[in-house]
C-alpha cells in the first residue's frame, strides 16, 4: 500500500456513517472489530483482576507487619541473656534492699536507734511518736512524729546519722524553727518493714474480698 492509499483510507474513515456500519469497507470493518475486540478484552481483565489486586495489597500489607513482628522477636531473641542478666541483678538489689527492712519482731530495736542516735549528739527529744502503720503491697510504712532540740550542728549530725543507719529510715516535713534551748526541729521519720507470710496472706484475703463485694455491688 503506497501513500496515496492510505491518505485516501484515512479520508474514508473519516466520512464513515455509524449509522449504516454494514455499508463500511472491509478495512474500516477489521478496524472497528479489533477496537471492540481489545476494549471487551481490557474492560474485562480489569473487571477480573480488582479482587485480584485488592488481595494482593492486603496481603502485602500483612506481609509488612509479619516482617515488623518476626524483626521485633528477632531483636527480643537477641536481647534475651541481657534481659535474663538485668533480671538477676534486680532480684539481687531488690534482695539487697528487703534485706534493710526490718520484720516485724526488730521494729522495736529499730525505734531505739532512732531515739539513741539523737541522744548520742546530745539532742533533747520533745516528741517521739509512732503513728499507725500503712500497708503498701508487701511493705509496712511506719511514720514517727518527732521533735528535738539542740544546736544547729548536732541536729545536722543526727541527721546523717540516720541515714546511715543500717534500715531505711528517712526524714520528711522537715520544719526547723529557733528555741528556748537552741534550735527545735519537727519532722516525721519515716522507716519500713516486710509482712510476714501471714500479713500477706491477710492482705491478699482482704484484696479479694473487696474486689468480690465490688463484683457483686456491679450485679
Amino acid at each position: 500500500m503506497n501513500l496515496d492509499d492510505l491518505k485516501k483510507n484515512l479520508a474514508d474513515l473519516k466520512h464513515l456513517n455509524p449509522k449504516t456500519p454494514g455499508a463500511w469497507p472491509w478495512s474500516a470493518k477489521i478496524i472497528a472489530f479489533v477496537a471492540m475486540f481489545v476494549a471487551v478484552v481490557v474492560a474485562g481483565a480489569l473487571l477480573l483482576w480488582q479482587n485480584e489486586w485488592e488481595t494482593l495489597t492486603k496481603v502485602r500489607g500483612e506481609e509488612g507487619q509479619l516482617k515488623e513482628t518476626f524483626l521485633n522477636k528477632k531483636r527480643q531473641a537477641i536481647n534475651l541473656d541481657l534481659i535474663k542478666k538485668q533480671l538477676t541483678e534486680t532480684q539481687e538489689s531488690f534482695g539487697a534492699l528487703l534485706k534493710q527492712l526490718p520484720s516485724k519482731s526488730e521494729m522495736d530495736a529499730l525505734l531505739t536507734d532512732i531515739n539513741q542516735a539523737g541522744l548520742g549528739r546530745g539532742l533533747q527529744f520533745e516528741l517521739f511518736k509512732p503513728g499507725a502503720e500503712k500497708m503498701e503491697g508487701a511493705f509496712a510504712e511506719l511514720p514517727i512524729a518527732i521533735k528535738v532540740t539542740g544546736n544547729y550542728d548536732d541536729i545536722g549530725r543526727f541527721s546523717s546519722d540516720i541515714a546511715m543507719l543500717p534500715r531505711i529510715v528517712t526524714l520528711n516535713d522537715i520544719a526547723i524553727s529557733p528555741g528556748s534551748n537552741g534550735l527545735s526541729m519537727d519532722a516525721v521519720a519515716k522507716t519500713f518493714r516486710y509482712l510476714d507470710e501471714s500479713e500477706v496472706a491477710a492482705q491478699k484475703k482482704a484484696a479479694a474480698a473487696k474486689a468480690g463485694a465490688k463484683a457483686g455491688a456491679k450485679k
